[in-house]
């Protein structure tokens, strides 16, 4: 009998009437595995190395025989689901990554089997007028009334577009004209971003590809917690202006990557409307506190920006990718707007093109129907319910902050308003140099053994470890678990360079026996 599903048939490999029943079978047996792979997996990374992992990619032949779609798919989830890094597991607590809401997951199938583009109207329909919705929806979150935005790959994007969205507004003549020419060069270079060495690394990045100068961002002061001080902002304001530049943005943030932490939203924005400049806040982490039954107010203040980044895929817990900008007013995106005559015409027959083209708002064309996602999210378990899931991670942070306050060996370095623990392992006679050596190595014992994965980064020049608390299902219990691999493996390490500062007992007996480097020893560790 001839097999349903030729294997080397390429008629059969696109997706389309003829080929529903393979589609169908296809996605089953993906979901089985991996529906096993979730409800098997013991710990967060399996731990092969990275030359392990090298050999086995470069093994696959991808110029050899095809294999069909069935037996293409089992080698690609050997390779890759079999080594991915799990982030439902409780152990996961390295960076801001987390686990993914069931709908948001049927979603993702459904708009990645339509496969359509939501760059303009004729390629999209309803997905067009639902991801504006789900725009006026956050908008209206924000506390931007009349406001507007647009779907964006994460937040590097989202933080990039509006800051060119407040260069053009800064590169405007007293009369409201675009500058251009010499004019428009020379305001160029004396146009500054102001922000806080705690925000995203993006905003640094976003200046230099909008041609601002090497100095563009100024550093703004910062309370003990790292919180941009409203004062210092004020003083920074009167240091541009005095220098004959311009400030053409100030980035407040709205949970700062390391700390977790949310600047005075309010009382910057006082600061920025009495200077008239833009204030844009990344919540591109913070965001999620825009449906926080209990945490809601830490963003008052955020409604009178000029421009907001949230990620979606943060923590409203959707796949990647899923962010936003939303604008306090609707105009300010039409300074994106770019006119192709095969896309999106001005005109059309004369008069201004009535279609609905997103890609008029948006930095990129082709653009995947990512709204669906939280589409159908908010419609399975309601904004409320997403709420309740970022005041859970929010409050396990806090349960472990008290848990650690009195520990004798894990040190906690600063607080967070979100779900972030930043600490060292330091107890009693290790001293600063050995508790900054021991940063990388407990994290690079810990990744290679695959059992737990933290982050590391610096504070207030120091090197320490930090917790990513996103998993609304994780325990303290299963912080505590990891924070004991923290101590296993610390403890290890320092038993490792006892063994050096003593001379091998075996040495008369075998002269030639040297110490070994301290790396071979981190295996006492695992």
């Amino acid at each position: 009998m001839p097999s349903r599903h030729p294997a080397h048939d390429p008629g059969r490999t696109l997706l389309r009437g003829a080929t529903a029943a393979e589609y169908a079978d296809t996605l089953h047996a993906v979901v089985d595995d991996l529906a096993h792979r979730f409800a098997t997996t013991r710990q967060p990374f399996g731990g092969a190395g990275r030359d392990e992992l090298q050999a086995l990619v470069d093994a696959v032949d991808l110029d050899g025989s095809p294999v069909g779609t069935a037996d293409a798919l089992r080698e690609s989830a050997d390779l890759y689901a079999a080594h991915a890094v799990w982030f439902h597991h409780p152990a996961y607590v390295a960076h801001l990554n987390c686990p993914v809401a069931l709908p948001a997951v049927g979603a993702e199938a459904m708009l990645a089997a339509v496969n359509t583009s939501v760059d303009t109207y004729d390629q999209s329909t309803v997905a067009t007028l639902m991801e504006q919705r789900l725009v006026a929806w956050t908008a209206a979150r924000v506390g931007f009334a009349a406001g507007d935005g647009v779907f964006t790959s994460g937040g590097t994007q989202s933080n990039l577009q509006a800051l060119h969205l407040a260069r053009e507004h800064a590169l405007l003549a007293p009369d409201g004209a675009r500058l251009t020419g010499p004019a428009r060069r020379a305001r160029l270079g004396r146009l500054r971003v102001l922000a806080t060495a705690s925000g995203h690394f993006s905003v640094a990045r976003s200046a230099l590809l909008l041609g601002l100068d090497d100095d563009a961002v100024v550093a703004v002061g910062t309370d003990s917690s790292g919180r941009m001080c409203p004062d210092a902002l004020a003083r920074t304001v009167v240091d541009v202006e005095r220098a004959g530049d311009v400030v053409m943005a100030v980035v407040a943030t709205a949970g700062t990557t390391d700390r977790g932490c949310v600047d005075p939203l309010e009382p910057l924005a006082e600061r920025c409307d009495a200077a008239g400049a833009w204030l844009h806040v990344d919540a591109a982490y913070g965001g999620g506190l825009l449906v926080s039954p209990r945490r809601r107010h830490l963003l008052d203040g955020i409604e009178r920006a000029r421009s907001v980044t949230v990620d979606f895929h943060k923590t409203f817990f959707q796949p990647v990718s899923s962010s936003a900008l939303l604008v306090r007013e609707a105009a300010d995106l039409a300074r994106t707007t770019w006119h192709a005559d095969y896309l999106n015409p001005a005109h059309e027959q004369g008069r201004p093109n009535p279609d609905l083209n997103l890609v008029d708002r948006s930095l990129q064309t082709t653009r995947r129907f990512d709204a669906l996602k939280l589409w159908s999210t908010l419609r399975a378990v309601g904004a409320d319910g997403i709420g309740a899931l970022v005041d859970a991670v929010c409050d396990l942070a806090a349960a472990v902050h008290a848990e650690l306050a009195d520990d004798p060996e894990l040190r906690l370095l600063a607080p967070t308003d979100l779900s972030t623990v930043l600490f060292r392992f330091q107890p009693d006679g290790v001293d600063d140099a050995r508790a900054d050596a021991l940063v990388p190595r407990v994290r690079r014992v810990l990744f290679d053994s695959g059992r737990a994965l933290v982050a590391k980064t610096v504070v207030a020049g120091r090197p320490c470890l930090k917790l990513t608390l996103l998993n609304p299902d994780a325990t303290l219990d299963d912080v505590r678990a990891v924070l004991d691999l923290v101590r296993q493996a610390a403890h290890g390490l320092l038993a490792g360079e006892e063994l050096l500062d003593d001379a091998p007992p075996c040495r008369d007996v075998h002269p030639r026996l040297g110490r070994s480097d301290a790396s071979a020893l981190e295996g006492v560790a695992r």
